[in-house]
């Protein structure tokens, strides 16, 4: 059985920018739960805090304080959606990298793996658990961890391009490419630890497309060619 890892922006989420949008979390929830019963995936969710606190936008804010902040904005972001599973129907559990056992769990990756074999739909929530990494990071390092066949990195952007296809309109979509290639042309798709995470680990694939309908989720798993496919040097 494909076991996939999903990030979902936190913007995607919510309401302009801010908050929540619950009409798109039922939304995205169903089609979670879909990508589990139609399509037999194991899923795990990472979600960023972007519609609570974004970086260090505090003025003058010590540094590990405001990246303490937006880890416990993606556990806010977590619970959310978890219940939102829940009521579509689904199964979900919610697994922290910071303890906090009154309101879920402290990540294992066993503990995580087994759950998603039972079919539940498990968010990661807390980052990586430490200050100075992003989601990106706490992204690739779940999937490597709970051994993840496909990362599936959903964003407000279609796809890689050769540059910033909204301040360059010459800049061209690319397919496919590896990690490496990535990193030396340094396209802006992950963060810079996330990357080499990825390349290090050999995580099997990579893809990036648009989250503008979050029905792309369940067209990629149904093999449509959206997007782009980063994967490590083929041989």
């Amino acid at each position: 059985m494909r076991r996939i890892i999903v990030k979902l922006s936190g913007e995607a989420l919510s309401a302009k920018g801010q908050g929540f949008d619950f009409d798109m979390a039922e939304r995205t929830a169903r089609i979670l739960c879909a990508a589990a019963d139609r399509h037999q995936a194991q899923v795990g969710v990472v979600i960023g805090a972007g519609n609570i606190w974004r970086g260090r936008q505090g003025k003058d804010m010590d540094a590990v304080t405001a990246d303490q902040m937006g880890m416990l904005g993606t556990v806010i972001n977590c619970l959310f959606m978890a219940d939102a599973v829940r009521r579509a129907g689904g199964k979900a559990r919610v697994f922290s990298a910071i303890e906090m056992n009154r309101i879920c769990e402290v990540f294992t990756a066993n503990l995580a793996i087994e759950a998603m074999e039972r079919g539940e739909i498990v968010f990661f929530a807390g980052g990586s658990g430490n200050p100075f990494f992003t989601t990106d990071t706490a992204l690739v390092l779940r999937a490597v961890e709970t051994k993840a066949d496909t990362i599936l990195l959903a964003k407000n952007i279609d796809g890689v391009y050769t540059a910033d296809p909204r301040t360059d309109p010459s800049a061209t979509l690319i397919k496919d490419i590896s990690y490496e290639e990535a990193q030396a042309r340094q396209l802006k798709v992950m963060d810079a630890a996330a990357f080499a995470l990825c390349a290090e680990q050999k995580v099997p694939e990579l893809r990036v497309f648009g989250l503008s309908d979050p029905e792309n989720i369940l067209k990629v798993l149904a093999g449509d060619p959206m997007g782009t496919v980063l994967h490590p040097i083929r041989n």
